[in-house]
């Protein structure tokens, strides 16, 4: 699987990682909706720790499609609010 952290790059992240991925966001998408902003940021952190620490960094050179695009770090809750909605950010 191919995940962009926007303003960051691409990483490719091993699927036994998606449970946990979408663990993190199943409460992320809860949290947003009741507008936490602190328990977001530290979800948010969590999430982008799980694929810079556990995925691979793609070239800039190679071109492939992501399967799941991460705001930029440096997002605030109001910023994505709109993206945490229904099934949040990573499909299941």
């Amino acid at each position: 699987m191919i995940v962009r952290i926007l303003s960051e790059g691409q990483y490719r992240l091993d699927s036994m990682y998606l449970d946990r991925l979408n663990e993190i966001d199943n409460r992320l998408v809860s949290v947003v909706a009741d507008g936490s902003d602190e328990e977001f940021r530290t979800l948010f952190e969590q999430m982008l720790a799980l694929v810079r620490e556990h995925g691979q960094a793609v070239p800039a050179e190679e071109l492939v499609t992501s399967d799941v695009v991460l705001p930029d770090p440096n997002s605030h809750i109001d910023d994505i609010k709109p993206l945490f909605v229904g099934e949040g950010l990573v499909p299941g």
